[in-house]
């Protein structure tokens, strides 16, 4: 953890109580003093023994600053024997999707649940799992890839293009799109976002801003996507603001990259270590909004959802640069995220993981699989989905299962078939993975309207 040579005998000295604040303290100093002289990281921690309260809201001392006022011991917390209330959309959805949600609905903190029709098993919540909470957020619920989300951009470019001009369309996502952990783009535009001071604030954030920028305009690998396709408007809406017809279209699937996936990891551990539950529920672990974790990982959370956008905007502006055309209109919405709300009169902290936000009039993309129709959609606003809807078409096989279920012969003849070429990919995101898209929007009637399609047809995957 760096060269500070500082022991818990060293702070028990300075005062400390012999307690959990000693280790936070050990943590945190490491962490964020590891280049420091002895001397002055233990005039530091004199400082906040002493007034504690003065460094409650400081986002580098505010852990040691809560655990001296706290010094309470951890307790272990138990479930309710009863679940929150909670409604289920669809019907080919596993059994062990649905145990993990009863087991969230029975937290303590849990206030309301939902399964969306794309529903499978994951960690902690279910992919497809919506759970509304009492002022507490929890990391596993978010999930790893905070912030992941759908961007569709929709040019003027006649349709046509893409078949007259195919080599063009392949050759910028080859030379414009980059997938997994090792491809980069070779410079970078300067975003405002690394401007932001929350990057020095959290110590966390601190160390992973390099590889963000390094990262930045990138996609993750799995199921993420980049690709131009066929959209068809069907139903007139002001706020996409287009006649009904064809137009050519951007579609990106991807995250925070891992910027999201080690804030997710930290403050899991974090949770568990503050919140410890039943073996069945541990992944559930929260982190209260009112103590200084909560408040850190919510206030990291949003950045690594600001930059997932960023990543979009950036992957689209590098697209349409290289096959013009101009953006007439653009949908983005994500996933893997917690937002505060207000839902039967009070305000409540709902997670979508791997859940499509569909309040009233918000619009959304859902797409289907590499060779399968996504829908443009707008939100109904039901309350008893708590304002959700699917996020795709959700996996039928593991990818474990698809490995030894499909082969490239496979894919390829569906890829035929669709008219679809693929460039990456690999039988764990195989279009037979997947349910049928269809199905799933047919047990959605009542949270989303359908407002146009949009066809792959050239599709970029990690490889």
């Amino acid at each position: 953890m760096g060269n500070l040579k500082l022991k818990g005998k060293d702070i028990l000295k300075i005062g400390y109580p012999n307690n959990q604040s000693v280790n936070i303290a050990l943590e945190v100093m490491k962490r964020n003093f590891a280049t420091k002289n002895i001397h002055h990281v233990k005039s530091l921690l004199k400082e906040i023994l002493i007034s504690p309260e003065n460094f409650e809201k400081d986002l580098t001392f505010g852990q040691i600053a809560e655990a001296l006022l706290s010094s309470k011991k951890t307790e272990k917390r138990m479930l309710n024997t009863n679940r929150a209330s909670f409604q289920i959309f669809g019907n080919n959805i596993s059994d062990e999707a649905k145990n993990q949600l009863y087991t969230a609905l029975k937290l303590p903190v849990a206030v309301q649940g939902a399964l969306m029709p794309d529903a499978h098993s994951g960690y902690g919540l279910p992919i497809g799992g919506v759970l509304a909470v009492e002022n507490a957020v929890i990391p596993y619920g978010v999930g790893m890839d905070i912030g992941c989300r759908m961007s569709l951009s929709i040019l003027d470019t006649p349709i046509s293009y893409l078949d007259g001009a195919k080599d063009k369309y392949e050759k910028a996502l080859a030379e414009h799109t980059k997938f997994g952990m090792y491809e980069t783009h070779k410079s970078h535009i300067d975003h405002e976002i690394f401007d932001r001071d929350t990057f020095d604030m959290i110590p966390v954030l601190r160390r992973l801003k390099g590889k963000a920028i390094k990262q930045m305009g990138s996609s993750g690998g799995g199921n993420h996507f980049v690709e131009f396709g066929e959209v068809e408007i069907t139903e007139e809406d002001q706020q996409i603001g287009l006649p009904k017809g064809k137009y050519l279209g951007i579609l990106s699937h991807s995250g925070s990259r891992g910027l999201g996936a080690e804030i997710a990891q930290y403050y899991s551990r974090m949770a568990t270590e503050q919140c410890p539950l039943p073996r069945e529920a541990q992944n559930f672990a929260w982190l209260d909004l009112n103590s200084h974790l909560g408040l850190e990982y919510w206030t990291a959370m949003n950045l690594a959802g600001d930059y997932a956008s960023a990543c979009h905007n950036d992957i689209h502006r590098r697209l349409v640069k290289a096959v013009g055309g101009r953006v007439k209109a653009r949908i983005e919405n994500h996933h893997n995220f917690a937002w505060k709300e207000i839902h039967n009169g009070k305000e409540v902290i709902v997670h979508r993981k791997g859940a499509t936000p569909a309040n009233e009039n918000e619009l959304g993309m859902i797409p289907g699989s590499m060779t399968a129709k996504g829908f443009i959609v707008r939100g109904k606003g039901n309350p008893d989905s708590l304002n959700s809807a699917s996020h795709g078409a959700g996996r039928a096989h593991s990818r474990g299962e698809c490995r030894s279920l499909f082969t490239q012969n496979d894919i390829k003849k569906e890829l035929k078939l669709k008219n679809v070429t693929l460039m990456g990919g690999n039988a764990e995101e195989a279009p037979m993975a997947y349910k049928d898209i269809n199905e799933v929007m047919n047990a959605q009637s009542e949270l989303v309207d359908i407002l146009g399609t949009f066809q792959p047809r050239i599709v970029r995957m990690d490889k």
